[in-house]
């Protein structure tokens, strides 16, 4: 863990580890006034009001949603003071930051059923009772037709249209909703009320937090808090962004043997990132890792081991890593098959795909097709081909790499 005992420097390379603002110099920048801040601070004996945002659009979270809750927690580490804020008001609005198209609008019912279930897995990195949990509605809700004049003059059309997003679609003459650009100071009023010093947030809400949020709280009469902008997690592919739809996401919640596999699955290019973004361990740390595994001292595979490891540690704790590393070996190094297993009862006259699908090894049966056709699906071993032929009996089905269960 780490302790107060770091040095300021120390504290800033911490609190800066993983963090991207696409130029170097605003990355200097954001470093300089972070370490301001923290002197600052420690001169006044009071901790750095740290907060981020979560809009929740999905009941369920996987790693790269975890990538600021990470960064929130260390700032908890370290002393400060950390608001989970839930924006149950701007996701009726939808941010636009990261889309090519107008977001859907939630209801404030689904809003409220998904901002239950984020701050219970939050809770699996962030310390309960030091957390602070708000809602955004609580002042967004309040402000008058006068109040939103009065902020949206300090902003121009202009600055807007300049974000690849609005003006993509702009240029395609496809819609921009006038709402939309109320998300970005709606962001930066969160800011101002909860007189932050530090927000956090992903790389695509650079504009919202480096610009709106501190360009808002300078005219409202209120030091500009410093924004801390995270890298993008990429999914179990190494490449495109950790999605849910795209199906390369590792579920914070999911089966820890299931975890560790995925985690095992990525390619050696990205151990770097997962380190650096969703581990515990500090910049010396990550440091040693890489130059381990990089100069041949450590094998790649094993280095991967460890850092899975330590992901299933976080969520699942150090007994089930070890049961999902064991499984692991056992499973995918000795060819060997998993000690327990779900059992399935076939059903007469079932269908290959039938059977997939009823057993939920599939979430689709277009899924379970692909799968035929690479053949990833087996029965006690023997490759199965035939969608559409009745499943042949029982015994231990395989498909893909990691998912086993008795037919019976």
């Amino acid at each position: 863990m780490v302790k107060n005992k770091m040095s300021i420097d120390e504290q800033v390379a911490y609190l800066m580890q993983g963090a991207d603002y696409g130029d170097e110099q605003t990355k200097q920048a954001m470093a300089g006034e972070l370490k301001e801040r923290l002197l600052e601070a420690e001169k006044e004996k009071r901790p750095l009001k740290v907060y981020c945002g979560y809009d929740p659009t999905a009941p369920d979270l996987h790693l790269g949603h975890t990538v600021t809750m990470r960064k929130l927690s260390q700032f908890q580490e370290l002393g400060h003071e950390v608001t989970f804020l839930i924006g149950d008001f701007t996701t009726l609005v939808g941010d636009p930051s990261d889309k090519d198209k107008l977001r859907p609008r939630l209801s404030p019912e689904k809003v409220s059923e998904n901002a239950n279930t984020y701050a219970d897995q939050a809770f699996k990195i962030l310390d309960r009772d030091k957390t602070i949990i708000k809602h955004n509605a609580e002042w967004l809700s309040k402000l008058t037709f006068e109040d939103v004049i009065h902020i949206s003059s300090n902003f121009t059309v202009q600055q807007f249209l300049t974000r690849d997003n609005f003006a993509k679609r702009y240029n395609n003459n496809d819609p921009v909703y006038l709402h939309e650009f109320f998300y970005a100071w709606m962001q930066g009023y969160d800011a101002y009320m909860l007189d932050a010093d530090v927000q956090v947030g992903g790389t695509d809400q650079l504009f919202n937090i480096v610009t709106a949020a501190r360009k808002l709280m300078s005219a409202l009469g209120k030091k500009p808090n410093i924004g801390i902008t995270m890298s993008i997690l990429p999914g179990t592919d190494g490449e495109i962004r950790m999605s849910k739809s795209l199906g390369n996401d590792i579920p914070i919640a999911g089966d820890p043997k299931d975890m560790y596999g995925k985690m095992m699955s990525i390619p050696d290019k990205a151990m770097g990132i997962f380190c650096r973004l969703v581990t515990r361990w500090t910049p010396v740390e990550i440091v040693n890792f890489e130059a381990d595994y990089s100069s041949g001292k450590i094998h790649p595979k094993d280095a991967k081991m460890k850092l899975a490891r330590e992901i299933v540690t976080i969520y699942h704790g150090q007994e089930e890593a070890k049961k999902a590393e064991a499984e692991f070996v056992r499973v995918f190094q000795e060819q060997g098959q998993p000690e327990e297993m779900d059992e399935y009862k076939l059903k007469p006259g079932q269908s290959l795909l039938d059977a997939l699908e009823a057993a939920k090894l599939v979430e689709s049966r277009s899924q379970a097709r692909r799968m035929i056709q690479q053949g990833a699906v087996r029965l006690d071993g023997r490759k199965l081909d035939d969608p559409h032929a009745e499943f042949p009996g029982t015994g231990v089905l395989q498909v893909g790499k990691r998912h086993f269960i008795r037919i019976i």
